[in-house]
């Protein structure tokens, strides 16, 4: 039977009450109030093997709390409840130097099995960060159970050194994670470093990560550094490594192994001190299967797997998100919008094949485009229902689609601003975002010849792959 005192702080009486019996029954002494100044009194008198308390309480905030428990006790298990459940609360409760952070509402059973780790194995947590950003900017939009968990993770994560593989669909926010890790861990002060192996030619991914000597091939007329010396005490994010061909897979796992490596042309072993985050948006198992992706790699890189859901699998999540990217527009100038209820409706039904990168580039669109301040459920449906042909030229008409669909966006951009000119620094925001909608319109016309698109479109092939991967078009290659 387990024992142990604990003490539990909540305003809520209801919550006490639950708590106080389910502990109770567990085998736990409980001592339950609802304010911090009793929950510092018995702290700081000896009191309870471990505390459970709500970050908002009538008298105090738990985190303005939670340093003065740990100065005086700093072997105390502190579990921290929040309804408000974002990832900076996460991130908070980690640095204050809690044992584990609860949304709420949560598991019964989960919270006592966290109670008797936290009793059997006590933990001495350090501050996963020195100064928390304030939370208008936090990195990562989500209330859903999906996100809470991802939470959780990350804030356990933040003050350690281990490899990191996100899985996840296109537009989840994978490299936003990888991010999140470097600019709340304990290499926030080093350089964050990212390549993405799908976008660099195969026979020079070796030379962009290990970097290379002067004359180690045609073309090197100087010494060049590579990420993992530009990413030295950082981190390293490795975007799509499904795409790794199978030589540079050999290199890097010489460098995951032995912490060194050698540069293109080079025979001198360098040292190297990175932190390695990986993400794909493929299934890795299946390529060792079909021996594109060595096994051995893999188990390397996924020491810590981290799987980001796709939109359709937390619309719960829409609400808040809509919100956050408007809140960005704004900031970028341009019109503050909000939006009615029917419309979020509308926005949660949908499947979202794009993600939550889909779902940015829609509120930019609308509050670039669109005069009324309230977006309605017509507005939305008009959004979702237009979408860009992807079928062969001669079932749409070819060139003349590409120019009717071109003609669409720019009418809508500058139909709405009548005769007056758009606000100053606007064209920029317009450009990307009509981009995007003209380079895949004639994709879809050319079935994804790229060479017939550039000509198409009157581009440098070179610039309009570039502008495919910035913008991360989704080529669809259609047969006759």
């Amino acid at each position: 039977m387990p024992t142990g005192s604990i003490l539990v702080a909540d305003d809520d009486a209801a919550i006490r009450t639950v708590l106080n019996q389910a502990l109770s029954r567990a085998g736990y002494e409980v001592r339950s109030c609802g304010n911090a100044a009793t929950l510092w009194r018995w702290v700081s008198q000896g009191d309870g093997d471990l505390v459970i308390t709500d970050v908002v309480m009538p008298d105090e905030n738990a985190f303005d709390l939670l340093p003065r428990i740990k100065k005086v006790r700093p072997d105390l298990p502190v579990i921290v409840m929040s309804a408000q459940n974002t990832f900076m609360t996460a991130i908070r409760a980690s640095e204050r130097g809690a044992y584990e952070y609860l949304p709420k509402p949560f598991d019964l059973k989960e919270l006592i099995a966290i109670v008797g780790r936290a009793l059997s194995e006590p933990k001495k947590p350090e501050s996963a960060l020195k100064n928390v950003e304030d939370a208008d900017s936090i990195p990562l939009v989500g209330r859903s159970p999906a996100m809470q968990d991802i939470y959780r993770v990350l804030a356990r994560l933040m003050q350690t050194d281990l490899t990191v593989m996100i899985a996840g669909e296109s537009g989840t926010g994978k490299e936003l994670v990888a991010r999140a890790l470097h600019d709340y861990g304990k290499r926030r002060n080093g350089p964050f470093v990212a390549i993405n192996m799908a976008a660099i030619p195969r026979d020079l991914i070796e030379s962009e990560l290990f970097g290379h000597e002067k004359g180690a091939f045609t073309g090197a007329n100087a010494r060049s550094a590579g990420r993992f010396e530009q990413a030295e005490s950082g981190t390293l994010f490795l975007d799509e490594i499904g795409d790794m061909p199978m030589e540079a897979q050999t290199r890097l796992l010489r460098v995951l192994q032995q912490g060194e490596y050698t540069t293109v042309g080079g025979r001198t072993p360098i040292k190297t001190d990175v932190r390695i985050v990986a993400a794909t948006n493929k299934d890795l198992r299946i390529l060792i299967q079909q021996g594109l992706f060595r096994e051995d790699l893999f188990f390397r890189l996924n020491v810590v797997p981290l799987r980001l859901p796709p939109l359709r699998e937390r619309t719960e999540d829409v609400p808040d998100l809509v919100r956050h990217f408007f809140l960005q527009a704004e900031r970028e100038g341009l019109p503050r919008k909000q939006i009615d209820g029917a419309a979020l409706d509308r926005l949660k039904r949908y499947r979202w094949p794009g993600n939550v990168r889909e779902l940015e580039n829609l509120i930019r669109r609308l509050a670039a485009l669109y005069p009324q301040e309230i977006i309605t459920a017509s507005i939305i449906e008009a959004e979702l229902s237009t979408p860009i042909s992807t079928a062969a030229p001669e079932e749409t008409g070819g060139d003349e689609t590409l120019a009717n669909s071109v003609e669409r966006h720019l009418n809508t951009y500058f139909g709405g601003f009548g005769e007056t000119l758009p606000p100053p620094g606007l064209y920029h925001r317009i450009l990307k975002d009509v981009e995007y909608p003209l380079l895949s319109a004639a994709l879809a016309a050319t079935r994804g010849n790229q060479i017939k698109a550039a000509e198409l479109l009157g581009l440098n092939r070179n610039t309009l792959r570039k502008k495919i991967r910035d913008l991360d078009i989704q080529i669809i290659r259609t047969s006759r």
